[in-house]
């Protein structure tokens, strides 16, 4: 999760269109590309989703981080200890450490960036 360099733009996902619960209810069906019958289009979308789905994680994990290093802040009356934040996120213990270093690191503002 490397983050974007100075001038460089965060990619936008393609829109993930909304699936009604009929469709949902069906194993086989995943944003309409089973029913795509062109290989060339098929190939586009799905790697367009799987582009969206990929952004999607990124920044989640991005926000997951970024509530770690909130919950474990020391002037919290109410932090939380790693173990805590492992618990209630079901991670490792190390990996909670990791995620509140890398949220600590998201939440600091950059000394290179201007106002």
């Amino acid at each position: 999760m490397a983050q974007p360099e100075q001038g460089e733009r965060r990619l936008r996902p393609a829109p993930l269109l909304f699936e009604p619960a009929a469709a949902v209810a069906d194993p086989e069906h995943f944003f309409d590309l089973e029913s795509m019958d062109d290989p060339q289009e098929l190939l586009g979308r799905a790697t367009e989703l799987a582009l969206a789905f990929r952004a999607a994680t990124d920044r989640a994990v991005e926000f997951q981080a970024i509530a770690a290093a909130q919950l474990a802040d020391p002037r919290r009356f109410d932090r939380l200890t790693t173990a805590d934040i492992a618990r209630r996120a079901e991670w490792t213990e190390d990996y909670a450490k990791k995620m509140v270093e890398f949220g600590r690191t998201l939440i600091q503002p950059d000394p290179n960036e201007r106002p």
